[in-house]
């Protein structure tokens, strides 16, 4: 990584400030969850300037992502426009506070931004998490496989690096359909003058579920873990539908808020 990115050294074993390790926790079956179990855990957090994603500006973050090194790529792009999704929801539910008329949801809407601003800063975190792990996939290839014992280690080696390359996404992939129900809850119980910026959030996760889940599959094709593969597809497929689902029932909402 490019010391423009703002700061911290790049590598495995220097992971972002002592935000949790969320591919390693237990997968769940689907969306129904939301961000893991360890996510629900407040981090101790790190100065947003001292992470390499987040501590960039927007130009500078672009022109590394246009470069020809495969890192930052389309995972850590999914994290990143998940946090922005995160960003506006958040926004949304901060013009509703402010709203005359809306008092009787104030409560909420001040959870909603808080929860978002705590899930913008474990997505960016991800976005990091998303770069070093596949660094470390190609690593793994490149390890000598000239005897049957080095062929293990290869083989050991390259399996875990690629279950982690596609859990990451996983929980990017999770993280963004649950903000994807918060972004519905704002537009239709939230501020209609910022029901634009609602549905904005909504494609923006959507996007990013997506995208995620895109390289969930590309590291999972090749696990020698086929149970493992399995359980993988299955979530990825869940989470699919389901943000389908929302992107639908959002769109309609707003269609309904415009001609109301």
């Amino acid at each position: 990584m490019s010391d423009q990115w703002g700061g911290g050294q790049q590598g495995s074993e220097s992971p972002v400030g002592s935000v949790p390790d969320l591919a390693r926790t237990e997968p769940t079956s689907g969306w129904a969850g939301g961000p893991s179990a360890a996510a629900s855990a407040r981090p101790e957090k790190v100065p947003i300037e001292d992470m390499p994603t987040a501590g960039a500006r927007v130009g500078v973050f672009l022109e590394e992502l246009a470069s020809d090194h495969p890192t930052p790529g389309g995972g850590a792009w999914a994290a990143v426009s998940a946090a922005a999704g995160a960003a506006l929801v958040a926004m949304v539910a901060r013009l509703t506070v402010k709203k005359k008329g809306y008092e009787g949801v104030v409560d909420r809407m001040r959870a909603i931004a808080d929860e978002c601003d705590d899930e913008r800063y474990a997505l960016l975190a991800l976005a990091d998490r998303d770069a070093e792990a596949y660094r470390d996939v190609m690593a793994a290839y490149k390890l000598p496989k000239a005897t049957p014992e080095e062929q293990h280690t290869w083989s050991t080696t390259l399996q875990k690096s690629l279950e982690r390359a596609a859990d990451i996404p996983l929980e990017v992939a999770r993280r963004s359909v649950y903000l994807m129900a918060l972004a519905e809850e704002t537009l239709t119980s939230g501020n209609p003058n910022a029901a634009s910026d609602a549905l904005s959030a909504a494609t923006s996760l959507h996007a990013a579920a997506l995208s995620a889940l895109a390289n969930v599959d590309i590291n999972a094709i090749t696990f020698i873990d086929k149970t493992r593969q399995q359980e993988l597809a299955d979530s990825a497929n869940s989470l699919r539908h389901r943000a389908q689902s929302l992107l639908r029932d959002v769109s309609e909402a707003f269609f309904i808020a415009v001609h109301a």
